[in-house]
């Protein structure tokens, strides 16, 4: 069984972007375009002799840098006692000289069916990234044969007829139950329904020189960086010393939101926590947290009092839209004055008709929000495709829009802000599919910006371990209030602490 793996700075590319970083190790630093080839098939090699030792192996292969990688994997495999065969797709099948004189058997694409029903092992070396488009109808047949041989597959860089930038799917795909992927994970393949094609994700290091956040416009948020900007616990810390946080939430009859965003805030290591509510709400949020503090809402002067004390304010779950919800809403910010702010769910509502007001408010106080792809089409006016189809771009374009930190949800969930590369999650699971878990991922962020993380850094952390809550355990049976249970488990452990093979950046198991 796998575990989540990640070194602490793995850019993301696009396909442009993964050709030019390409294109600059060989015209400029003098990577020698064999050199990486060769280190891509002995690292795919080496994958299959781990997880799969034993049994035939069939590669398929295309007439492009996948298929020659492929190509290079078999004669490794072949070499080490291996029983391979080739079958070739395309007019031009891979240069003899990647054989190195060894004799590999080859078939024809019409062979296909027989061949990979004939295989334990499958190398999808068909399409790269360069493809676009649905695959033709030969490729597409090679594929339908790979998807029906019961073999394991694994795909070379990524499997073959999913866009390698944004996850799309247009037309026969393969299902791949690895995929390995070369240098550096495509943006695309940690986006659906590309992700679903990839089965087990491991990024195999073959030579590339570093690559700086100017050459990218992404990045994943993996267990090393998330666990590096931790903030750190000192021995004899008391409750003072981790950040005071305000929740302003919860209209009457919608106390658990702020109850949920109270106990995921103390879950994540907030020192002490108010909730500022209706004064109806009382008795319930003090039942279902008892550690917090309760704020009457519309008590002025204890509202006030309850800003001027805090580190930090999350504002919106549970709020409502009405305009004793806005009265409330302009009263908690006066009351804050310029404290850090995380703004969620109704709290963005609010804003919907708005953008100018929120962006202004970016000018007074560092400010980060929480929207849902429904929430981001109201703030900025689009329409919920376009924001489905690139939530990279869509972070990104609200983030400068609104100068402020940016969590667009999804699966994965990306964090944008101005002026960086955007973050894409590498943890979660559909346990976190129920209702409440967004207002628990809001205490989770706001404990973090109270403990004097930036916006962007407390978003980003607080979705990691929020996400790794949910992936700890199982996918049905499990509330919100239980994935507040497992933040413990994902704070000691965020990830495997090596990889399964030296050569590997990053290891992400099937999404569940």
């Amino acid at each position: 069984m796998s575990d989540l793996f990640g070194v602490e700075w793995l850019p993301l590319p696009r396909v442009p972007q993964m050709a030019e970083i390409d294109r600059r190790a060989q015209e400029e630093n003098g990577v020698p375009e064999r050199l990486l080839m060769e280190n891509a098939g002995r690292s795919i090699a080496l994958v299959v002799d781990r997880l799969f030792p034993r049994g035939r192996v069939a590669a398929a292969l295309g007439s492009g840098h996948n298929g020659g990688d492929a190509y290079i994997a078999l004669r490794a495999l072949s070499t080490w006692g291996r029983d391979v065969v080739a079958l070739t797709d395309g007019d031009r099948p891979p240069n003899p000289i990647l054989a190195h004189l060894w004799e590999l058997p080859t078939a024809p694409a019409p062979d296909a069916g027989s061949i990979f029903a004939g295989a334990d092992v499958i190398l999808d070396g068909l399409l790269g990234t360069g493809a676009a488009g649905p695959p033709r109808e030969g490729t597409a047949r090679i594929i339908e044969a790979i998807n029906s041989s019961g073999g394991s597959v694994v795909a070379v860089d990524g499997p073959s007829g999913v866009d390698f930038s944004t996850g799309q799917v247009p037309g026969a795909s393969v299902n791949a139950d690895v995929t390995v992927s070369l240098g550096f994970p495509k943006l695309g393949l940690l986006f659906q329904p590309a992700r679903s094609r990839c089965g087990r994700i491991m990024v195999a290091e073959i030579g590339f020189p570093p690559v700086t956040a100017d050459e990218v416009g992404a990045a994943v948020i993996t267990p090393a960086w998330a666990s590096a900007r931790l903030p750190a616990r000192p021995p004899d810390a008391h409750k003072g010393d981790l950040g005071y946080l305000l929740i302003v939430a919860s209209r009457f009859g919608m106390a658990g939101a702020a109850a949920l965003a109270a106990r995921g805030a103390l879950a994540a290591g907030a020192g002490i926590v108010r909730i500022a509510s209706d004064a109806a709400n009382r008795e319930i949020h003090q039942a279902a947290a008892p550690e917090t503090i309760f704020v009457d809402i519309d008590n002025p002067d204890a509202l006030m009092e309850a800003g001027k004390w805090a580190d930090a304010l999350v504002l919106g779950p549970g709020f409502g839209t009405d305009n004793v919800a806005l009265q409330r809403l302009e009263a908690a910010l006066a009351a804050t004055e310029e404290k850090p702010t995380l703004i969620d769910a109704d709290g963005l509502n609010l804003f919907a008709d708005r953008a100018d007001e929120l962006a202004a408010l970016a000018q007074k106080r560092p400010l980060a929000i929480t929207p849902h792809p429904g929430e981001m089409r109201r703030l900025q006016g689009v329409g919920i495709d376009e924001v489905i189809a690139d939530p990279v771009a869509a972070a990104h374009r609200a983030a400068g829009r609104f100068s402020a930190a940016v969590l667009l949800k999804g699966a994965p969930s990306v964090v944008a802000s101005p002026g960086t590369v955007a973050l894409v999650s590498s943890s979660g699971s559909s346990a976190a599919a129920s209702g409440g878990s967004g207002d628990v991922l809001a205490g989770v962020c706001g404990a973090l910006l109270a403990a004097g993380l930036t916006p962007r850094d407390a978003l980003a952390v607080g979705l990691f371990y929020a996400g790794r809550a949910a992936e700890l355990g199982p996918v049905r049976g499990r509330s919100s209030l239980d994935l507040v249970g497992g933040l413990a488990a994902a704070l000691k452990t965020p990830g495997a602490e090596s990889p399964p093979l030296p050569f590997v950046l990053f290891d992400q198991p099937p999404r569940r």
